[in-house]
């Protein structure tokens, strides 16, 4: 009997990656649940086509989380902060889903977190101000408050711990923009410290090495990155794969935060707290460990080989 692995974001990046992983895998001994609010969508249809049970449920409905996970042996549990940007949202929607996982018996759940930041920079350290009157980094804060709620409540739980997605090149408006001297460049607060970056698909790939491992890492926090790139060599790489120079702009954070697009002082906190903690935060990001879990991992070379032409390059 293949067991039941239970996937919120199933029709995302992270979410569709475990799925597709598993579909995608002759020797599995998993079935996809797909958990999504619109089991009718393209992607929806699309993990139909390739063999997935596709459920609908809400992360604000946590009766609706249940049903989804009910006889499911794991579960993937992922909110989106950027569908909202509210810390507390957030916090919500991860409770419901460790009662959720707690109530079905999930035997093994992987939530998809961060630190809280504030372990590292108290509200009451001026280094980088405190947003939302409770929060340095609200879309770490959050998701480190929300590791809690699984521990209580005793799911058997491994937390991962996740980096800078690549697609961000793509989707999220971080790719070259062209400067006022018409030279191509990327613009990060990082100085010259390393940062943690990945292809989304691996994200679920690496997930789906954990729940190969049984209960290896249950109870554990496991960190995982395709590669610690500085800025410069990010930039090197662009340049290589877009066949024009693409430099990299350093800026200070306080820059950053105000450029003025939606997120931007949270992110402008985010890269900060990468830059003075780097070696926190690529210590917890194993490249090793990562491949381990998933032989396949993309270096941004390789990802750029295959993704450069969805990147939009300004004339």
């Amino acid at each position: 009997m293949s067991k039941i692995i239970a996937i919120t974001g199933a029709t995302g990046a992270q979410g569709g990656g475990l799925a597709r992983a598993i579909l995608n895998d002759p020797q599995s001994n998993f079935k996809v649940r797909a958990i999504t609010r619109n089991p009718k969508s393209e992607n929806a249809m699309k993990l139909v086509e390739m063999g997935a049970e596709v459920v609908q449920a809400d992360l604000d409905d946590v009766d609706s989380l249940r049903r989804a996970f009910e006889g499911a042996y794991g579960a993937f549990c992922l909110t989106n902060f950027w569908e909202h940007f509210s810390p507390e949202k957030e916090i919500e929607q991860a409770a419901n889903l460790a009662q959720a996982a707690k109530d079905a018996g999930v035997k093994h759940a992987v939530w998809s977190t961060f630190n809280d930041t504030r372990k590292w920079v108290p509200l009451d350290d001026d280094r980088m101000p405190t947003l939302q009157g409770k929060y340095k980094v609200p879309h770490f804060d959050s998701k480190g408050i929300a590791n809690e709620r699984f521990a209580e409540l005793g799911v058997p739980t491994t937390y991962l711990l996740t980096s800078f997605y690549w697609e961000n090149m793509i989707y999220f408006g971080m790719g070259p923009q062209r400067g006022p001297d018409g030279v191509l460049g990327i613009t990060l607060p990082m100085g010259d410290k390393k940062l943690p970056g990945m292809a989304a698909e691996d994200i679920g790939k690496c997930a789906y090495g954990i729940f190969k491992k049984g209960d290896n890492y249950i109870g554990k926090s496991v960190g995982i990155a395709g590669e610690h790139l500085t800025g410069y060599e990010m930039a090197s790489a662009l340049t290589k794969a877009v066949g024009q120079t693409v430099r990299y702009n350093e800026v200070p954070a306080d820059v950053y935060r105000g450029f003025g697009f939606p997120g931007a002082d949270d992110l402008g906190n985010m890269f900060q707290f990468k830059r003075d903690f780097n070696d926190v935060f690529c210590g917890e990001r194993n490249l090793d460990e990562s491949r381990s879990l998933n032989p396949e991992l993309q270096t941004f070379e390789k990802w750029l080989n295959v993704n450069v032409s969805k990147i939009a390059i300004p004339e």
